[in-house]
């Protein structure tokens, strides 16, 4: 027994090293390109030439002529991720609760749709949405990219939410109203903690999404007053007509990746907690 277990514990370290370095390797990619010069760029090796690692795409794209394109889009990510990322988790959870307590007809229409809205190809509704929001002038504007983000981010939430609300015991509620609360007390002081994990988790989810989008990014702005870095990465050039940005895009990548690695880091116990909770029936 202690063979097999310590058998099972070595396959499952194996595995889990290769899938860190399958997950990673793109990463480490990325940082290294980040610190190459031109000439390093072009040699084909991994990592910089000894002596030759360089900081000059950094500063290209924080002080140097990229500074303008880069931190603006930065700007524009941040608060339009945090702005959508608000307002689904707001929505989806006022839906995902009345979606887990109350029984109303069209329940399960309500959650198919959304899953059929999350699974939706975003590419076919982009030109009809170029068209309208140049028509009613929310073309390039921030408002114009939070409503699209919604779409990607309310349907997972409302699913995510709806599963988490079914975890926490009715009784509770009950009691709560038997105590003199109202319903909207009972959901506000005894369900909403209860539930903290899985709306903070879900609220994450909701950021990593909008912060990584890029076709409504692209398509539905055309200056720097509401393009998102990832479409800003798209416009960033060389020094000349000759000379890819490669490393000044790998930095740009670094650089809006930290944020994504900070929450998980910071926070990898709530997440790991809220995950759980709302996967096992209690």
């Amino acid at each position: 027994m202690t063979n097999n277990t310590t058998r099972h514990k070595v396959l499952w370290a194996i595995i889990t090293v290769l899938v860190m370095i399958y997950a990673l390797f793109p990463v480490a990619s990325i940082l290294a390109t980040s610190f190459k010069t031109p000439s390093d760029l072009t040699s084909g090796k991994f990592l910089p030439s000894s002596g030759t690692a360089t900081t000059s795409n950094y500063e290209q794209i924080l002080v140097g002529d990229a500074q303008g394109l880069f931190l603006s889009a930065l700007r524009n990510s941040v608060g339009i991720a945090l702005i959508a990322t608000f307002v689904a988790v707001v929505l989806a959870t006022l839906c995902a609760y009345a979606i887990a307590r109350l029984d109303f007809p069209g329940k399960k229409v309500i959650l198919t749709t959304a899953l059929a809205v999350s699974i939706f190809p975003v590419i076919s509704i982009v030109t009809p949405l170029f068209n309208l929001w140049r028509t009613i002038g929310l073309y390039d504007t921030w408002l114009g990219l939070i409503i699209p983000y919604l779409s990607l981010t309310l349907p997972i939430s409302i699913w995510t939410l709806a599963a988490f609300f079914r975890q926490i015991p009715w009784e509770l509620e009950q009691a709560a109203q038997v105590d003199g609360a109202t319903t909207w007390q009972a959901f506000r002081k005894a369900i909403i903690p209860l539930a903290a994990p899985g709306v903070f988790t879900t609220a994450i989810i909701a950021f990593f999404i909008a912060w990584n989008d890029f076709v409504y990014g692209i398509s539905l702005t055309s200056t720097e007053a509401a393009r998102p870095v990832p479409a800003a990465l798209a416009f960033f050039t060389g020094a000349s007509q000759f000379e890819s940005p490669t490393g000044a895009i790998s930095a740009a990548a670094i650089i809006v990746t930290i944020p994504v690695v900070l929450l998980v880091l910071l926070f990898q116990r709530q997440i790991v907690s809220g995950l759980t909770s709302g996967a096992v029936k209690g």
